[in-house]
């Protein structure tokens, strides 16, 4: 099991067995993550089938540290490369710190030092290293480019039924290729380097989730930070910090050309907001998740300032007729936009049907009701009485000695229709309910599975209660 083998490594490393095992929310991959801790340590377990992409993770963090490059430390791997267990940044992103809040002096130092570190990530974290191992791409080459253009084309620009020219489209695209290859692109380019990859421990950056990275040119990874729809950082700050972070690599690179560093900076500021839009097209669009589509309006902002401000010495004007049309779509004017984009809110409930259904507080009448009384019962054996189906024991068990994955599997296939439904009607408010004997165990699993499984997909805010527990003190 993969808690036991997470458990058999915090043990070799620390020398204690851990007294918790919490399953943390997932991001956009499919790699799941574990929060293990005794009275003094504290690590995060990581599981993934793809065992290429943890390789190559865990050799960037062993290089990147060889280099002074705060990133985490691993401390163990398992024998089949599954998991692997790191250290522990906390639970604070700068863009926890940017989202929704004041640009004040601190987050500007915090943006600074983040600069500073990625420059000594880009240049120190390029010697002596072997880019052939790069997972799954080596360099940000025309290739790679042209991947991430025609995801543009196919994931947003087609299914929102943009018109245009598809020979004068490639034409742009070969332009626009032949003209970022004449910058140097020696360097190591993080690809996804943007404020939710960056932790802040101490009041210091650490960078994570860097193993999609590959050789390219310096700007892409500068463009993709300070130009993230979802911070919105001001635009004088974006600016301010591009022309501090042009200073700080000059330094480490005296023959850099900064006016052509400039120019081209804006090209790959371009190339990085179509990739934006492709990703929050496809996770968006087709798979229907919130918080990507709650970042397209944003990112569109982005895509009409460039076009009113900046001006590249290379023509693109199938590229600007595609961007034009977006920006002035009606899907994402403001009428519209408010009807689709209503947050809908998530009440996750375990009970006992001892005691009857779950009240909705909502007045819409309730949602759904799962019965998980046909899963075998931990509660029936004396070692997990006094547990719940939090525990790791009783999760082990579940994993074990019944078919609980295949029946939250069809919960899940089930909620799936309302969600996107009421997503995209407006409505704010969807009770989901699972009830067992006791309102201990499995009701409890199924109620944890599917508030990590909606926060995952979905991006929504989910209120969880496990209201036998909690009427009995146990605020688990």
């Amino acid at each position: 099991m993969d808690f036991t083998i997470l458990s058999q490594l915090f043990t070799h490393y620390f020398h204690h067995s851990p007294d918790k095992i919490l399953a943390l929310p997932q991001a956009g991959s499919d790699r799941q993550y574990f929060r293990l801790n005794d009275s003094k340590h504290v690590a995060i377990g990581t599981v993934s089938n793809d065992v290429k992409e943890n390789q190559i993770f865990i050799h960037l963090a062993k290089h990147f540290k060889s280099k002074g490059v705060r990133v985490p430390e691993v401390y163990g791997v398992s024998e089949d490369g599954r998991c692997y267990l790191q250290e522990d940044l906390g639970g604070v992103a700068l863009y926890d710190l940017v989202k929704g809040q004041e640009f004040t002096q601190e987050v500007e130092e915090l943006y600074q030092s983040t600069l500073t570190e990625l420059i000594k990530l880009q240049i120190d974290g390029a010697e002596q290293f072997d880019f052939s191992i790069c997972y799954p791409v080596q360099v940000f080459d025309r290739t790679s480019m042209f991947w991430d253009l025609n995801s543009f084309k196919y994931y947003f620009a087609r299914p929102l039924r943009v018109s245009f020219h598809e020979p004068s489209l490639q034409k742009d695209f070969h332009r626009l290729t032949r003209w970022l290859l004449e910058e140097p692109y020696q360097f190591f380019m993080m690809r996804d380097c943007q404020s939710r990859n960056v932790m802040i421990k101490d009041g210091m950056p650490y960078f994570i989730d860097f193993q999609g990275g590959r050789k390219g040119a310096l700007q892409y990874d500068v463009a993709s930070l300070l130009w993230q729809a979802g911070a919105q950082i001001p635009m004088e700050k974006r600016e301010s910090l591009l022309e501090f972070y042009i200073l700080k690599a000059h330094e480490r690179l005296p023959e850099m050309d900064i006016q052509a560093f400039r120019n081209r900076y804006y090209g790959f500021l371009l190339i990085r907001m179509l990739q934006v839009l492709s990703a929050y097209g496809f996770r968006g669009l087709f798979e229907g998740r919130s918080h990507f589509i709650e970042s397209i309006v944003p990112a569109l902002k982005n895509v009409d300032w460039f076009m009113k401000n900046i001006s590249l010495p290379i023509e693109l004007p199938e590229v600007y007729k595609i961007l034009s049309a977006l920006v002035q779509h009606k899907r994402f004017q403001k009428e519209e936009w408010q009807s689709v984009s209503k947050v809908l809110k998530v009440s996750v409930n375990s009970f006992s049907f001892k005691r009857g259904y779950p009240v909705d507080k909502s007045g819409n009448g309730g949602g759904f009701v799962f019965d998980c009384r046909g899963i075998h019962n931990p509660g029936r054996y004396e070692e997990y009485k006094q547990l719940t189906g939090k525990d790791i024991e009783v999760i082990n068990f579940f994993k074990s000695k019944s078919k609980i994955d295949e029946f939250i599997e069809s919960v899940f296939k089930t909620i799936d229709f309302n969600i996107k439904d009421y997503m995209v009607r407006g409505f704010d408010h969807l009770q989901i309910n699972f009830g067992c004997t006791g309102g201990q165990h499995r009701s409890v699993y199924c109620a944890e599975a599917t508030k990590k499984y909606i926060e995952n997909k979905y991006r929504l805010t989910v209120e969880l209660h496990h209201i036998e527990q909690e009427l009995k003190g146990n605020m688990i």
